[in-house]
């Protein structure tokens, strides 16, 4: 038993490389889905289950219950998706929960969304920590993203949210 859970558990594991500064990275930048790795997609339904490993016969670690919620692919197995939240919790949840949709989670502390991507343009509303939001535009390179957030459209810094890497591009 231990040696066919520790086999799938190496089935499961990213391929990884050193990179000449001897730090590790993956050495596939495309999972089973021909995505790229990571990325971030959002939570499907309003109830999903993230599992310790890729398939039904493993047990249920955490139960999600937010839609949307904002969430990161970092491996891939068939059918079933490696996860990272937020907070950084890791586990495996089935593709059919994910949604491409992108979205976003406020985080730190109170953030203002302004009307155009500039500090001292003037504030549309604010958002509370753990607010989840749908993001809708990116520029490449740049330090602002356009958001919705509980019904109101604006810009907030990319520093201010968790949902998208730096200098990515989101149309």
């Amino acid at each position: 038993m231990f040696h066919r859970f520790l086999m799938s558990l190496i089935v499961a594991a990213p391929l990884l490389a050193a990179s000449a500064d001897g730090a590790w990275a993956q050495a596939d930048p495309q999972g089973a889905s021909g995505l790229p790795l990571p990325r971030f997609v959002s939570l499907r339904a309003d109830e999903v289950n993230m599992r310790i490993g890729p398939g039904v016969r493993y047990p249920v670690d955490w139960v999600y219950k937010r839609q949307n919620l904002p969430v990161e692919i970092i491996a891939e197995f068939g059918t079933w998706r490696k996860i990272r939240d937020g907070q950084g919790t890791q586990g495996w949840v089935h593709q059919s929960m994910l949604s491409g949709r992108r979205t976003l989670l406020i985080t730190g502390q109170v953030r203002t969304i302004r009307a155009k991507p500039d500090t001292a343009s003037p504030p549309i509303a604010r958002a509370e920590p753990g607010v989840v939001g749908e993001l809708l535009q990116c520029d490449d390179g740049a330090g602002w993203c356009k958001v919705k957030v509980g019904g109101h459209e604006g810009w907030l810094r990319r520093a201010e949210f968790w949902g998208a890497y730096t200098g990515e591009a989101i149309n």
